[in-house]
């Protein structure tokens, strides 16, 4: 009876630090923040201090949250439809040589072409709305996402494809009940990778062209001196990101139970 409350005690704390973590980094980042603030006397124009910046996310919040839900908008329609591409891309690769021979290497050169280079040209293409700017998330989240898919459907254990071979599973069968399935871990950790990187795409597209977003709204910050509205852009794109990401691994985990995690401390 006396083993039971020592063998939780570590539990528990393991519970309330995951609790604390973010409030303890939050608090350090600020501390770190206004640290560089006073030591530098940096000028407001320059490095303006949390506090400054607290007060603008107040006092804006109107104006923040009205570009923000177009950010998060192009982030996310970008998100799934460079996944859905990156899924469509890979599959032909894993199953058909000839497509793999020929596709892979456009893949690679296209990776060596600068994204700010694109831009312009989506924007001309597609115009100043959302289409642009979903585009562009969507190339930078596709190359990673075909990557980690089309390794995930190439590396697939032998021994499950011999096995299935033995009870007769025709192609189709090995492709949706052994492929798949194994392939969905890779998948998962590149969706992870493009989730983190997909608001780079749309704010990029909206420096380059648009009347509206976040990036938007900081460029023209910027032209006016207004670091502390820059700032507070900042902060909500940080703040979505984690959001959006911590939002996919929890759907991720959910979705592949299969797929243990050996890095978590055992109970």
């Amino acid at each position: 009876m006396t083993n039971r409350p020592t063998s939780r005690t570590p539990l528990t704390e393991r519970r309330l630090l995951k609790l604390a973590r973010p409030i303890i980094i939050i608090a350090a980042l600020i501390a770190t923040w206004q640290f560089v603030v006073t030591v530098t006397g940096a000028p407001k124009y320059m490095l303006p201090a949390p506090y400054e910046v607290w007060l603008t996310l107040i006092k804006r919040h109107d104006v923040l949250l009205d570009h923000a839900r177009y950010t998060i908008a192009e982030t996310v329609i970008g998100l799934f439809a460079g996944a859905a591409l990156g899924a469509l891309a890979a599959l032909p690769m894993a199953l058909f040589a000839p497509v793999r021979f020929w596709l892979m290497p456009i893949l690679l050169v296209s990776q060596a072409i600068p994204f700010f280079a694109l831009a312009p040209l989506l924007v001309l293409w597609l115009g100043f709305g959302l289409g642009s700017k979903i585009a562009m998330a969507a190339l930078i989240i596709f190359f990673p996402v075909t990557v980690a898919f089309f390794d995930g459907l190439s590396r697939t254990e032998p021994g499950f494809l011999d096995l299935a071979r033995t009870m007769g599973a025709s192609r189709w069968r090995l492709l949706t009940h052994v492929r798949l399935p194994a392939a969905l871990p890779s998948f998962a950790s590149g969706f992870r990778v493009a989730t983190a990187v997909a608001p780079i795409g749309a704010v990029i597209g909206e420096w380059v062209g648009s009347s509206h977003g976040l990036g938007y709204l900081m460029l023209h910050a910027n032209a006016r001196v207004q670091i502390d509205m820059v700032f507070a852009c900042l902060l909500i794109l940080c703040a979505f990101s984690i959001t959006q990401y911590f939002l996919v691994d929890r759907a991720l985990r959910a979705a592949l139970p299969w797929q243990p995690d050996s890095l978590k401390p055992a109970r």
